[in-house]
Order: structure tokens, then C-alpha cells, then sequence
């Protein structure tokens, strides 16, 4: 299975076109297979007195509030079209988050075929009634959720017409950046038990082993936060990757998938020519002559694998020597 690989721009453009499509090039190159970003009406979103969450105050300080801060990364429907077509240019698929009802419509009326669902609009029923009505791929994010949070979604989108089988559904850890020891990534196979449903990580943490890890335990999706330069002011920066970050976090998931193979044992093109070098015959542990019985003092094992195999030993013992062997000469019966 190939993961589906998203790059999260978020809101890492800062409210700059130019930003945006440098991040549209990065993650092209780095060879993903999406890139989002952020649909919102600030005034639509966030209460004007909303406080910053802990960790975008502690990126970005407090002198400003949610509504403001949002105010200034907020995109237009002019650069929204624009960063559609320079996607489709690029050859990556252009995705985007609705963060409110309003957000949802004009997405729709784009033409976006994924839809997804951030973990704060889990609890939302409008919100997931209004998604689940369009039909499309739906991915769901699941940070600050139990398993009676994301059954309720799930019950809500199917219901309202979207297919289960159309739903990824992401474990994540909304923190960012977030500790290891919270990560807890077992708990995408209890989602995928539990709900019979494809699941995916959305990943938060620091560096890249947590998502190459995810895939290698079967993540069908993998979001990952891009930035162009952590030290950039804004909430999320710090928390992303760094271009030559994905590349390489994009190879290792390639490679990891490779690995992962048919699941079927058998020995692979690669070390068939191994074989003989590594495997052993049954060989005269000293000469035997003509007549003798090959017996558990006669006979040994060792390389190379060209001869009898050890597996036959009980059948080779307590046989006549048909010929005369000397030391390490392969026996023959």
C-alpha cells in the first residue's frame, strides 16, 4: 500500500501568496502527494475575546489575540484560486481545511475532492453534517478525542450520506510541538479495530521517526507540518519540517514501504545467490572408506550448501559408503 502523503503549509505562509507557492514547490519536490492549507473567516471562526492556545502564545507571544493573529494569515478566495492552479501546475494536489460553514461551501464550489476535518471540528455537528452531505473523501483528525468522540463523527458523516469506506480517519496529539511520551501510536490500530475503518497519523512531534514509524504499522495517510524556515514568526513553525526535513522523511516512508514487501516468505532475487554460501552439506568428518557405515562420528555439517542437506541426516546415517571420501568431501548415498 502507498501512503498518501500530505504536507501540511497550514497557515506557515504567513499571509503571503509568494510564501505559499515556495511551500507548493517544496512539497512537490520533496515528492508529496498533497499540500494543505487553512480555509477560514476569522470573524466566522474565533470569538473576538478568544484567548491564543498555550502553544501559540508561546511561539508568537501575546500582545495579539486568536482573532487577530488568524486575521493575518488569513487567505483570500482570489489566492485560494491561485494556489489551485499553481498546485495543478506543479503536478500536487492542492487540499485545504474549512475551519467554518462558510469555508466548507466555497471549498466545495473549487472542486476539492478530499475534504479534511481538523481535530477542533470533531465535536461539531453542523459542521460534520454540512461535510459529510458533499459525499467526498473525508480525512478526520482525531487530537483531544476518545473512542466515543470519533464513533459520534463517524455516525454523524455516514449518516448524512458520506461512505465509510471514503474515511481516513488520523490519530494525532494536538500539541505542538508533541512530547513522545504522548504520542501514544498504538492507538491508530485501536481506531482501526475498533471502527473497521482506514486510519493515518497526523504527526506533531519533532523530527521524523514518529511518521516513518506510523507507516511502518500500516498509517494508509501521513500529515506532516512544512515550514520553510523554523525560526519564522507564527504558531506553527516550530513544529514543522524544514524542507530538506521532508525530503528526507518522504524517502524513508518510500523505503519503508518498499520493505514492507508482499508479506509472503520466501527468499527474495537478492540472496537466492547466497544461498549455497551460507547453508551446509553433510561432509566426512574424517576419511571413510569404501564399506564403512556413515555414522554420527563420520559425518558433519559445513559449507557449502551444495551437497546433502543436514535436514537428511537421519537418513544418511547408517548408509554404506559406496566409494571412498576423504575429509570434507561431500557425501553422497
Amino acid at each position: 500500500m502507498r501512503t498518501f502523503i500530505i504536507a501540511e503549509a497550514g497557515v506557515n505562509h504567513n499571509g503571503d501568496i509568494q510564501t505559499a507557492k515556495r511551500l507548493i514547490d517544496v512539497a512537490a519536490d520533496s515528492g508529496a502527494d498533497a499540500v494543505k492549507f487553512q480555509t477560514f473567516d476569522a470573524k466566522s471562526l474565533v470569538c473576538h475575546y478568544a484567548p491564543k492556545a498555550e502553544y501559540q502564545t508561546h511561539h508568537s507571544g501575546q500582545a495579539e489575540s486568536q482573532f487577530e493573529m488568524l486575521q493575518k494569515v488569513q487567505l483570500d478566495s482570489e489566492a485560494h484560486k491561485e494556489l489551485l492552479e499553481y498546485c495543478g501546475d506543479k503536478g500536487i494536489i492542492f487540499m485545504s481545511t474549512a475551519f467554518d460553514l462558510g469555508s466548507i461551501d466555497f471549498l466545495q464550489k473549487l472542486g476539492l475532492e478530499i475534504f479534511k476535518i481538523p481535530s477542533g471540528e470533531i465535536t461539531n455537528l453542523p459542521y460534520l453534517r454540512k461535510i459529510g452531505k458533499i459525499g467526498k473523501n473525508i480525512i478526520i483528525s482525531t487530537g483531544m478525542a476518545d473512542l466515543g468522540e470519533i464513533e459520534a463523527a463517524l455516525h454523524v458523516l455516514t449518516d448524512a450520506g458520506t461512505r465509510k469506506e471514503d474515511i481516513t480517519v488520523l490519530h494525532c496529539t494536538t500539541e505542538y510541538p508533541a512530547p513522545v511520551e504522548d504520542v501514544n501510536l498504538n492507538a491508530m490500530l485501536t481506531i482501526r479495530e475498533a471502527f473497521k475503518i482506514q486510519t493515518g497519523y497526523s504527526d506533531h512531534t519533532i523530527g521524523t521517526e514518529v511518521a516513518v514509524a506510523a507507516v511502518a504499522m500500516g498509517a494508509a495517510v501521513i500529515e506532516k507540518h512544512l515550514t520553510l524556515n523554523k525560526n519564522m514568526p507564527g504558531p506553527d513553525h516550530r513544529a514543522s519540517l524544514e524542507p530538506n526535513e521532508l525530503a528526507a522523511m518522504i524517502k524513508a516512508i518510500r523505503n519503508i514501504e518498499t520493505a514492507l514487501g508482499s508479506g509472503i516468505k520466501r527468499p527474495s532475487r537478492s540472496e537466492l545467490k547466497n544461498k549455497t554460501a551460507a547453508r551446509k552439506s553433510i561432509v566426512a568428518s574424517r576419511n571413510i572408506h569404501k564399506g564403512e557405515i556413515f555414522t554420527e562420528e563420520t559425518i558433519t555439517s559445513k559449507r557449502p550448501g551444495t551437497g546433502i542437506s543436514p535436514m537428511e541426516w537421519d537418513r544418511v546415517v547408517g548408509n554404506v559408503a559406496l566409494k571412498d571420501f576423504e575429509e570434507d568431501a561431500l557425501i553422497e548415498i
